[in-house]
């Protein structure tokens, strides 16, 4: 059996306003990636991504680069114990 990680990620730059956070949930569906994307008050974006080490991968290098129209200047990453989440959604506050 495979085992689960967890990402807790930031990314930076201009990322609200420009379809990140649909197209984080469309990429994590896609991945098999569970978790949320959120929007911070800073500007920034903030997700918990669950899965393998490899899916986790790929969705952290999507995150460097998200839809066209986003400018990412950063993504920070910090590993934390996996939550069992299920899905992915977008979260509001």
């Amino acid at each position: 059996m495979t085992e689960t990680k967890c990402a807790h990620v930031l990314i930076s730059g201009i990322v609200q306003g420009v379809g990140y956070r649909f197209s984080t949930v469309h990429q994590a569906q896609k991945l098999g990636v569970s978790g949320w994307v959120r929007n911070l008050t800073d500007g920034r974006v903030e997700a918990i991504f669950e899965g393998t080490s490899e899916t986790l991968d790929r969705m952290i290098a999507w995150c460097h680069q998200g839809p066209s129209s986003a400018q990412v200047t950063d993504v920070t990453v910090t590993y934390q114990p996996p939550q069992g989440l299920t899905g992915f959604t977008t979260r509001y506050k």
